[in-house]
């Protein structure tokens, strides 16, 4: 199936859609030997697309990364604001790759990043439907009822809006747990949700993205994930056809306990340097005094 040359670029991680189009433009960019300038230049499976005197990769194109997103970042490859973003946790990753949908600053937990636009574009759209669950941890127990009109529905800022599912999780201590199951992405949902039935939200946390589970995760790591994993999100996605592969019954992960304050440095980071131990403190010691020097025989007992 032919593709438009920007969008095989974009696809194939070398540069975004725009910066794609310039390449072309600039002359930079050609297929099947003949340098191409013209937009709108379609390619064919089994051409050869060629930038900059590099063949561009086809075999390798689609990437899938899984990411436990810490909080303290933002979801975006780049911030003009300059907060920390979760490109730095992907720094070993040559491809172009792009989140699929996105989590608050202060969210954590699975984040999916590809190179696949189409499944990206399914997955993120609320078009699609696309269930996200989240564990929420509450101040306390959700008062009587609350958990119910979440589901029947609330009216938002910006329109309408329910959980699919609302139910709770577990106890900790003088907090709770809830579980929330929501069908679209809209900003800040889950927040919202939980504040408009009176639960006080302390923190947020997604623990799964269409079946693929950041157990065995630590904060601010990633795994590419597996080829079952792929298949089952482009499924759900409606881009293959066929019996769904069955989504492995696990059980949801725990949040990862946080120690400090702020996201966790990223893997390639060089580690923070050890404080320098004080010097132990010298024991002190009379100050010797040195004696008056002597006069010499010359000067003994001499008489005028």
């Amino acid at each position: 199936m032919s593709e438009r040359l920007q969008k095989f670029l974009a696809g194939a991680g070398v540069a975004s859609r725009r910066k794609a189009e310039e390449l072309v433009l600039a002359g930079r960019v050609s297929v099947n030997g003949k340098v191409v300038t013209e937009m709108g230049t379609r390619v064919d499976p089994g051409d050869l697309v060629v930038v900059d005197g590099k063949p561009v990769e086809t075999e390798a194109r689609a990437r899938y990364l899984l990411l436990y997103k810490p909080p303290g970042c933002v979801t975006t490859l780049s911030d003009p604001q300059g907060r920390p973003t979760v490109a730095q946790y992907l720094g070993g990753v040559k491809e172009r790759v792009f989140p699929v949908g996105r989590l608050d600053w202060d969210a954590e937990g699975a984040l999916l990043f590809t190179t696949d636009g189409d499944l990206a574009n399914r997955l993120a759209h609320p078009r699609y439907g696309h269930r996200r669950t989240y564990l929420v941890k509450v101040k306390g127990d959700a008062p009587p009822g609350a958990l119910e009109r979440m589901r029947s529905g609330v009216r938002l800022e910006d329109g309408p809006a329910q959980a699919l599912e609302a139910a709770f999780h577990e106890r900790v201590e003088k907090n709770s747990w809830i579980r929330v199951v929501v069908g679209e992405g809209r900003r800040h949902l889950v927040k919202r949700l939980c504040e408009s039935v009176g639960l006080d939200v302390l923190r947020l946390f997604r623990p799964e993205f269409g079946g693929v589970s950041v157990a065995g995760l630590r904060p601010g790591h990633s795994r590419e994930l597996r080829p079952e994993e792929v298949e089952m999100l482009r499924h759900s996605a409606g881009l293959t056809k066929g019996e769904r592969p069955a989504a492995p019954a696990l059980p949801l992960p725990r949040a990862a306990r946080r120690h400090g304050h702020g996201a966790p440095a990223p893997r390639d980071a060089p580690a923070p340097r050890p404080p320098r131990e004080p010097e132990p403190e010298r024991e002190s010691r009379p100050r010797r005094i040195r004696p008056a020097p002597s006069r010499g025989r010359e000067g003994r007992g001499k008489k005028k």
